[in-house]
């Protein structure tokens, strides 16, 4: 086996060992008892409770309650009830932000590649940066597409010479 195999095996290997002790240790990024941090899971914070931080990847997060602290979602979506409040600020990526009558953010709202649905009666107290458009969404991935793209390139390169079809002999008088 060439050595550039064994390494490249080491480095996708330590790749995916990151990947998963980051997905597991998700929850222990929780400041408080009161915050909610998930990965994959829905987030609802009920109409009697009360959170500090709310933080999630791919899920979405439904306030019929209230959000004392910051709302961060990275490819959900975020939606607050009519009457209810997000203390902090809002932000999402790859999602959208859906305020009911009545909602109210206090903070900023930031939002790439998604929109921002707000009723007429909803207030956003803060800044607000939405950037709608999925095309949005190259920009963080624009280095792994260029990575992706020169390791396809040298694939491609070596191969193909490599297998040449098979040259069969002639069988004579032909």
């Amino acid at each position: 086996m060439p050595p550039y195999t064994r390494w490249m095996r080491f480095a996708i290997f330590r790749w995916l060992v990151a990947g998963a002790l980051m997905a597991v240790t998700l929850p222990a990024f929780a400041r408080s008892d009161n915050d909610r941090v998930t990965f994959g899971s829905d987030v609802t914070v009920a109409a009697d409770q009360s959170v500090d931080d709310v933080a999630c990847a791919f899920c979405r997060v439904r306030v019929h309650g209230e959000v004392k602290g910051d709302v961060a979602v990275l490819f959900g979506s975020i939606m607050v009830d009519s009457g209810h409040t997000v203390s902090g600020d809002v932000a999402a990526l790859g999602g959208d932000l859906d305020l009911s009558d009545g909602a109210t953010v206090d903070g900023d709202v930031a939002i790439i590649a998604g929109d921002a649905n707000v009723a007429k009666g909803a207030t956003i107290r803060g800044d607000r940066t939405v950037l709608p458009g999925r095309e949005w969404l190259l920009i963080p991935l624009a280095p792994f597409l260029i990575l992706a793209g020169l390791i396809w390139l040298v694939v491609w390169l070596v191969r193909r010479n490599r297998y040449l079809p098979p040259v069969y002999p002639r069988r004579p008088g032909f």
